[in-house]
């Protein structure tokens, strides 16, 4: 959910079409505009836009690179011939200016025709997102004089899931100050802009999720005595996740990189590594000269280190912000590390550079397969990286992180780079200061490979003066500020379905629910649509167990109904719909966990509101999940198991938090752990900046909850949830102290917004920045920082650890109804001992093989019936003649049995197979046994069952009728087999 800026050209071209279509030619704004570079050439421009050079026809020229008031800053010629519009232009292309703090070069303008106007004829429109809906804003007087918008507009809000009408812009005297012969063309001109907000996904203009102009805002509009509407100036941004909806909406456009900041083609070039890629790649230059270069893992990570660089008083150094995350492939991971290489190697500095290889503790990105490519990069300029003086940090954490680690430090060894590495032993950003020379290195030892299992020595967290076994639930108290999304509070009973084939997280579940010491796995069945019903092998400790895969979601759920949470990890093209399907079942499913990055905000807002309306939880999207240790763990949250030892994420402490981050949120887990008697619960809401549950919803389950001491929030910038928290605090809702931090500080050292690693982080205003949160939430009584279980083990011997049975290996052969790998062997999960103690004979048996469960006694009965009248048929049929034969042959028994039972056939043994499957199609259909006779004949085909030589309704086999009688008499439903002799009368009467 990334807004990113279009420009002024782009978005009133797509203005211009789509309000149009979308009004059905009721409003036509003028599409008149051409765009100037330094590439451009007059002359071919003139014959694409012969309206430049029409004498009768004034113009408008201004630069369109994302400048803030420019028309009071002198960027604006008025009224100007073709002429003069290009010497305007040569005057200022390529020059450099200053516009606020910002400094940069004039490279693109914007020509239009110049609109003749009075200042009355002026009004500011803008439409914006919110978390439910969308903000129109609307003043009477626009222009460059517009001054503080917020305090003057009228202000409209449009619900997500309802249309904008006339009937509401009047209700709410929306257009307060405009002439009432003006009102109802503006009016309807407002619902197609509205229309084509949601549509385009302008954040926005149209109603389907697309041009997604995140925002759009028009000032001035004109609206002239002769009811044409223009707009004069528009800045507008999209949600780029909407591109799989409106890229052929929205044909090509440009969003360029804000005023102040050059765009890079290395910057491109991930881009389209990203774009191709399920795992996210993002690189933003911002000092090309900066000594200080970062390679992050995470997108909370990345913000955390350019944050602690900036508070240790080097932003200005501070050369690229970016991030590599989502498990990158190693080829993907060299040719990001590639190219911020080949950037930092680019020019000298004489004091030599710093490459801070970081990242938080992955859950799911293998560190080894990431360093791989990291490490082959690095060899490659490692003459360019010694002649530039580069010193290398490393500090990283997670999946196969020893191995990652271990390559590393023989990188060092046979490249003879200056590498310094480090694992979680290490706070995440103590690598920052010791490469800045502020920390001794000597006190912070680096990576032991011969030591890194061992766990961290916790510290005594004082008892506290409540801390008896007699605790009562604490009563919520009265206030205003309760829960939207009540989501599920985790147990040890807590069951889930997988939307997915994931496989490696749904093991990963299990394997934390057998250390927990759950009785049953907490994935009850998987979901996925592309494949029939099966079941999936996986471990249950050393043990293995099959576990459903359902095609049909309706199916799945019937089959469990214990299960009240979903772990949805469909890919963002298709999250959509998978959510709002399981909302369907919202009587059974409390919680629906979302894992997809880039649901576009269109969607993530419906199903929010969806899941609101029915009670229903959403964790999400952009989530890695959450984590109550001892009970339930969602998806790949908590990492390795590895990483939930060292973290004690296998039963509950006192300390419960909610982050933004997924990747935060383990580095949260290790610190927690290391400072008190662990965690309770901890959950990440996602960094969409419409993720479905608050933090709000989370810290009051966790105050309400007795066994929780502490609070904890990591928030981050963007966004105002954080203040939802403020009012809780206030007004004495949340009582337990609260530990709280906003990262994103450093983006007030830069003249230019950046976007930082997770969607949502991006302020949209002041209240919006860390700092403003910081300060709201130490104002209102949180506690924020000023800036500024088992022995150890090490690795046992292959032959040692199997003999002790401590390596699991996969049987090669595995079946349903059968297992004799324990100590007894066991059919359909019963041991053969209970069998035989139960007496269940052969029809029990085969119950329990067959069916998978044991059959009540008369069902087993007429499995041994069956089995006693079709013991012998005589020697006519082709099964018994081969058998025969093939015996006098001279062949064993096996073969000579085999010879048989491969030539029987519906003609011959075979029949009542058929049998079963043509009366049973015919029954369910709903068909008349008499009319299926006919239609028999008609199609002439055989009955199959009915019409032996010589036995008849007069003359009946008596092995048929035992069977028959028992059916009738035993079984509660005979349906088919009333079919089959209505059917059998049937063609006695054809007959006749």
């Amino acid at each position: 959910m990334s807004a990113k800026a279009v420009r002024e050209y782009h978005g009133k071209l797509l203005l211009a079409k789509w309000v149009k279509d979308i009004t059905e030619g009721v409003h036509v704004m003028d599409d008149r505009a051409a765009l100037v570079t330094p590439q451009t050439d007059y002359d071919t421009l003139l014959e694409e836009c012969p309206w430049l050079n029409d004498a009768s026809t004034k113009l408008v020229v201004k630069p369109d690179q994302l400048i803030k008031r420019r028309g009071k800053a002198g960027l604006v010629g008025l009224n100007l011939t073709f002429a003069e519009v290009k010497a305007w232009i040569g005057e200022r292309m390529k020059k450099v200016i200053q516009v606020d703090e910002a400094t940069g070069e004039l490279d693109h303008f914007i020509i239009e025709p110049f609109v003749p106007h009075a200042q009355v004829d002026e009004y500011y429109i803008c439409i914006q997102n919110e978390k439910d809906g969308e903000e129109m804003l609307f003043y009477s007087e626009g222009g460059v004089d517009v001054g503080d918008v917020d305090s003057k507009a009228v202000r409209m809000h449009i619900k997500i899931d309802e249309e904008l009408t006339e009937e509401m812009i009047e209700a709410q005297d929306f257009l307060k100050g405009v002439p009432d012969e003006r009102k109802p063309r503006l009016r309807s001109f407002l619902i197609g802009l509205f229309k084509c907000y949601r549509k385009l996904n302008f954040t926005y203009i149209e109603a389907h999720s697309v041009l997604l102009l995140q925002t759009v805002e028009i000032n001035p509009i004109v609206v002239t005595p002769d009811g044409m509407i223009a707009p004069l100036d528009l800045a507008g941004k999209i949600d780029e996740t909407a591109a799989f909806l409106n890229a052929s909406h929205w044909g090509h456009l440009d969003t360029p990189a804000p005023f102040g900041r050059k765009e890079f083609a290395e910057e491109a070039y991930i881009r389209e590594l990203d774009s191709k890629t399920g795992a996210s790649l993002k690189l933003t230059i911002l000092n090309h000269s900066g000594r200080i270069w970062t390679m992050v893992a995470g997108g909370g990570a990345s913000v955390v280190y350019a944050d602690t660089i900036s508070d240790l008083g080097f932003g200005k150094e501070l050369a690229n912000y970016g991030e590599y995350s989502g498990a990158p492939s190693t080829e993907h991971t060299f040719e990001y590390a590639k190219t911020i290489i080949s950037l930092m190697t680019k020019e000298r500095d004489e004091r030599g550079k710093i490459l801070l290889i970081g990242g938080g503790i992955a859950n799911f990105t293998d560190v080894a397969a990431t360093f791989t490519g990291l490490i082959k990069a690095l060899e490659i300029f490692r003459d360019d990286l010694k002649a530039n003086h580069v010193q290398i940090w490393v500090r990283r954490a997670g999946p196969n992180f020893q191995e990652g680690l271990r390559m590393m430090r023989e990188c060092a060894y046979s490249t003879g780079l200056p590498i310094h590495i480090y694992g979680p032993e290490t706070h995440v950003t103590a690598i920052v200061p010791l490469a800045l020379g502020l920390a001794k290195v000597e006190d912070f030892p680096e990576f032991d490979d011969e030591s890194h299992d061992k766990k961290p020595a916790a510290k005594k967290a004082k008892p506290s003066e409540d801390d008896s076994p007699q605790k009562e639930e604490l009563k919520a108290q009265k206030a205003d500020h309760e829960a939207n999304h009540k989501v599920e509070n985790f147990s040890a009973s807590t069951r889930c379905v997988v939307y997915g084939l994931q496989q490696r997280a749904v093991q990963g579940m299990l394997d934390f629910d057998f250390m927990c010491k759950r009785e049953k796995p907490s994935v009850a069945a998987l979901i996925f649509p592309f494949s029939p019903n099966h079941y999936i092998k996986f471990y249950w400790g050393t043990s293995e167990v099959l576990i459903p895969c359902y095609q049909k979601m309706d199916e799945c759920f019937k089959k469990h109904p214990d299960v009240s949470i979903m772990v949805n990890f469909a890919s963002f093209r298709s999250v959509f719909s998978t959510v709002m399907e399981t909302l369907e079942y919202s009587d059974l499913i409390k919680t629906i966990a979302i894992i997809a990055e880039g649901v576009p905000e269109s969607q993530t807002r419906m199903f929010n509101k969806v899941a609101h309306d029915k009670g229903v939880g959403i964790i999400g999207p952009a989530t890695v999940g959450g984590i109550k240790p001892g009970c339930f763990r969602i998806g790949n949250t908590g990492g390795m198991l590895d990483n939930i030892v060292m973290s004690k994420l296998y039963r509950p402490g006192s300390v419960a938090y909610v982050s933004k981050s997924g990747g935060m949120s383990n580095e949260l887990n290790n610190i927690i752990c290391r400072a008190t008697d662990g965690v309770y619960e901890g959950v990440a809401i996602g960094g969409d900046r419409y993720p479905g549950s608050l933090f709000i919803d989370h810290l009051l389950r966790y105050n309400d909850n007795p066994e929780v001491h502490i609070l904890v929030l990591l928030g981050e910038v963007g966004g105002i949830d954080e203040y939802e928290v403020c009012k809780a605090l206030q007004s004495g809702r949340i009582t337990k102290p609260l530990v709280a931090w906003c990262i994103g500080t450093c983006a007030a050292i830069f003249p230019y917004e950046v976007q930082f690693g997770h969607a949502g982080a991006l302020a949209r205003g002041n209240v919006e920045t860390a700092m403003a949160k910081n300060e709201a939430l130490r104002n209102a009584g949180a506690h924020v920082p000023t800036r500024n279980s088992k022995d150890p083990y090490g690795k046992p011997d292959y032959t040692w650890a199997k003999k002790l049975g401590l390596v699991r290996k996969p049987a090669a052969f595995i079946s349903s109804i059968s297992d004799d790998r324990g100590s007894e062997l066991s059919y359909g999960g019963m041991p053969i001992s209970e069998v035989f103690q139960n007496d269940l004979g052969v029809g029990g048996v085969l119950s329990l093989l067959w069916f998978r469960r044991q059959l009540p006694p008369y069902a087993a009965k007429f499995i041994e019936m069956v089995l006693m009248v079709t013991a012998d048929h005589g020697p006519a049929v082709s099964g018994a003649h081969n058998t025969i034969v093939t015996t006098r042959a001279g062949k064993d028994l096996v073969s000579s049995l085999v010879s048989g039972l491969l030539t029987i056939g519906p003609r011959f043994g075979g029949a009542l197979d058929d049998a079963a499957s043509m009366f049973t199609d015919a029954s369910d259909n709903g068909t008349d046994p008499e009319q299926f006779v006919k239609d028999m004949r008609k199609a002439n085909k055989l009955i199959m069952g009915i019409g032996h030589r010589i036995k008849s309704l007069t003359n009946p086999d008596k092995r048929c009728e035992i069977i028959k009688d028992f059916a009738l008499k035993n079984f509660k439903d005979n349906t088919v087999l009333k079919f089959a002799l209505a059917v059998e009368q049937g063609t006695v009467l054809c007959e006749k």
